[in-house]
């Protein structure tokens, strides 16, 4: 496993990670796979585990924290997070980035994580309703309280980002340290010209989530879509990249893996993870045999000529 910095600060994650997003206490509801799947990524060298207190209302975190609390790996080395904004009831003040949510909810993740900390807490969305001044000293507080070591954005605009890190700095605040963006060969511009040039400079890493574009660039979509698959489970998810264009180009893509002795998920993985602003690839995995085919992205060097190649598949 190779580790990386998460941005400037001196915290460093594995390279690939995993997460509880739509899966433990999902469509995962057996604790004997998830005990399985999870030994693996330990034995794997995966350090970062990524939660949100939506996932499954709060499922998410429990039944992933239940596994990882039994594993015997001592809490400080695992890197923990998890995310608030989504509403978690009817209640008005129970959603959101007020600093009345923020200090409530991470209270209520921790109980259900059993654990004092967490690593890393999260902003899921940007709350429009909620000043920016609020909401940064309301996570600046929670940090510097120990209840999180850093604090973080996700789907946050360039301009957002940039916003919040800039009065952090100007006020003596804590300031982000990395954000979560959806990130792929099928879903690359929004980083790459809006994200990447405000993170990059203001060192904020990126933690990137559905690398595999929710398996479509697994290749399991080549003949047709399979009834236990998520797109199988979901249409909303396939409508989003399940076209003929993407299966031609992912078939495409099997060439490519193939003359690195790789299977289209490690490729897939391993070109988000070329990109030095990126500290790591959030993976989901439902078998433990697509975890043990994650962890081989790790080590998998893609040189300039693959990724020209790569580029021109996608661009056909």
């Amino acid at each position: 496993m190779n580790y990386r910095r998460l941005g400037n600060s001196g915290l460093k994650v594995s390279a690939i990670s995993l997460g509880a997003w739509t899966t433990y206490g999902g469509s995962v509801q057996d604790k004997g796979v998830i005990r399985d799947i999870v030994d693996k990524a330990l034995a794997g060298g995966v350090n970062f585990f990524d939660n949100a207190d939506v996932y499954e209302r709060g499922k998410g975190e429990e039944f992933l924290s239940e596994i990882l609390n039994d594993s015997g790996v001592p809490r400080h080395h695992l890197v923990l997070s998890t995310k608030v904004f989504w509403p978690m009831s009817d209640d008005v003040n129970d959603r959101g980035l007020s600093r009345k949510h923020i200090l409530e909810s991470i209270e209520m993740s921790l109980e259900r994580m059993g654990s004092d900390y967490v690593d890393i807490y999260f902003a899921h969305r940007y709350d429009p309703e909620t000043p920016v001044e609020e909401t940064v000293e309301a996570f600046s507080d929670v940090v510097r309280s120990g209840l999180a070591h850093y604090w973080g954005t996700s789907e946050w605009t360039g301009a957002q980002i940039a916003e919040a890190h800039t009065y952090a700095k100007q006020n003596g605040l804590v300031a982000p340290v990395t954000e979560q963006p959806h990130y792929s060969m099928l879903y690359r511009e929004r980083v790459e010209k809006e994200i990447l040039p405000v993170t990059e400079k203001k060192g904020i890493g990126l933690v990137v989530f559905s690398p595999l574009a929710m398996g479509m660039l697994t290749g399991k979509y080549d003949d047709g879509v399979p009834e236990d698959s998520r797109f199988g489970k979901n249409e909303g998810f396939g409508k989003r990249f399940l076209t003929d264009e993407n299966v031609r180009r992912v078939g495409a893509l099997k060439g490519v893996a193939d003359e690195l002795g790789a299977t289209r998920s490690q490729l897939a993985l391993a070109w988000v993870l070329r990109q030095p602003g990126v500290s790591s690839v959030i993976t989901g995995a439902t078998k433990v045999s697509q975890m043990e085919d994650n962890l081989g992205a790790a080590d998998l060097e893609l040189t300039s000529e693959h990724l020209e190649k790569i580029d021109g598949i996608m661009n056909s």
